[in-house]
C-alpha cells in the first residue's frame, strides 16, 4: 500500500512512512515532532485505510491518503481506496431516497416543535416523532409532504431535519391501487 501527500500545491507518492516524513521534512512550514513522525509511522502500518489529515496551524493541514496507485497519473485517475473484502456496506440511504417507486410510504420524522409554556409567554422546543402514510414516487417526496403538512399545523418556528439525516426514515409499503 503506497501512500499520498499533499500540503497545499505540494504532492506526492510514496512507498512507506519514511519517504513520507522525508517528504514532509523538505517543506520548510511544516515542522515534524516525534509524536507526529510516530503517528504516521503507525497509520501507515494500520489497517486503517481511511484518509487522515494532520493540523500544522489553525486551518492549515496536509494530508495522507492510503492507495493501491502505484503511479502519481494511476492516483489522479481512480482516486479509489480499496476497503478490505471482508467488510461489505449497505446502499447508502441517500441513494434510497431518491429511488423512484410509485406506491405508499411510510414516513417517521423527529423534529424540534415549538410549545407555549402554559401560564407565561415563553416558548420550549419538544422533540417530537410523527409517522405518516402517503403516497409518493420516491422516499424525498414523501419527507417532502410530511414537512408540507406539518407546516400548516404546528408553529412557524418549529425545526425540520434534512431528508438525508438521521432523523428521517422511511418505508415502502407497497403499490397503490
Amino acid at each position: 500500500m503506497n501512500l499520498y501527500l499533499r500540503y497545499f500545491d505540494q504532492e506526492t507518492l510514496v512507498e512507506n512512512a519514511d519517504e513520507a516524513i522525508d517528504f514532509l521534512h523538505s517543506i520548510p512550514q511544516i515542522s515534524l515532532t516525534a509524536d507526529l513522525e510516530n503517528d504516521i509511522r503507525e497509520y501507515a502500518i494500520s489497517s486503517n485505510n481511511y484518509p487522515k489529515r494532520y493540523k500544522i496551524r489553525p486551518r492549515i493541514y496536509f494530508i495522507i491518503i492510503k492507495t493501491d496507485a502505484q503511479t502519481m497519473q494511476e492516483f489522479k485517475e481512480h482516486r479509489t481506496v480499496q476497503l478490505p473484502a471482508k467488510e461489505s456496506y449497505a446502499v447508502p440511504p441517500l441513494s434510497m431516497l431518491l429511488q423512484h417507486k410509485d406506491g405508499w410510504y411510510e414516513g417517521s420524522l423527529d423534529f424540534k416543535r415549538v410549545t407555549t409554556i402554559p401560564g407565561s409567554t415563553k416558548c420550549q422546543y419538544i422533540d417530537t416523532n410523527v409517522i405518516i402514510r402517503c403516497k409518493a414516487t420516491c422516499g424525498q417526496e414523501c419527507y417532502d409532504r410530511i414537512v408540507e403538512y406539518l407546516r400548516t399545523r404546528v408553529d412557524s418556528r418549529s425545526q425540520f431535519p434534512a431528508a438525508k439525516g438521521k432523523n428521517f426514515s422511511f418505508k415502502y409499503l407497497g403499490m397503490w391501487k
